[in-house]
């Protein structure tokens, strides 16, 4: 997650953006302890990791102001697809996609219909070619004044 989110996001934001990004971008634990996150390897080494959630919180990490823990509604909420990153050197070579297809199976075995995940502007390419659909383009503001631009995007499968 340290090495994706500079490498792969400095085509789209500034240096600033990227460092704020660091207060929503990372590892939530709460999808490890619910046992819906999922790690990619090759030789002992992570290139790859993501997950989803029944939870309400779209995005965010442990830190992140105004996360909700309550349980979502199989039968009307979307599962969240969460802390999706691929290591710079292994972008391109079916990791991101790997775990989206992981995700979404163990969300539609429990019930769930649809998916919705924020999207950065570097995932937003992968997100699209993977079926999902842009719903609201918005931004988080920091105290510090930056704004980093994120796309709610949705999937029904």
């Amino acid at each position: 997650m340290g090495q994706a989110i500079p490498a792969l996001l400095a085509p789209y934001l500034s240096p600033e953006q990227i460092e704020a990004a660091f207060g929503i971008m990372g590892l939530d634990t709460q999808l490890v302890e619910d046992g819906t996150y999922y790690v990619i390897e090759n030789k002992g080494r992570i290139v790859g990791c993501g997950g989803w959630s029944r939870r309400a919180t779209l995005f965010g990490v442990d830190h992140t102001t105004g996360r909700d823990a309550n349980l979502l509604d199989p039968a009307k909420d979307a599962a969240r697809i969460r802390a999706m990153y691929t290591h710079p050197e292994w972008t391109r070579n079916g990791i991101g996609r790997r775990i989206l297809e992981l995700s979404e199976q163990a969300a539609l075995r429990e019930g769930f219909a649809r998916f919705e995940l924020a999207s950065t502007l570097s995932g937003e390419p992968l997100y699209r070619a993977c079926g999902y659909e842009p719903v609201e383009e918005f931004e988080e503001k920091f105290a510090s004044g930056v704004r980093v631009p994120l796309i709610r995007m949705e999937k029904r499968p």
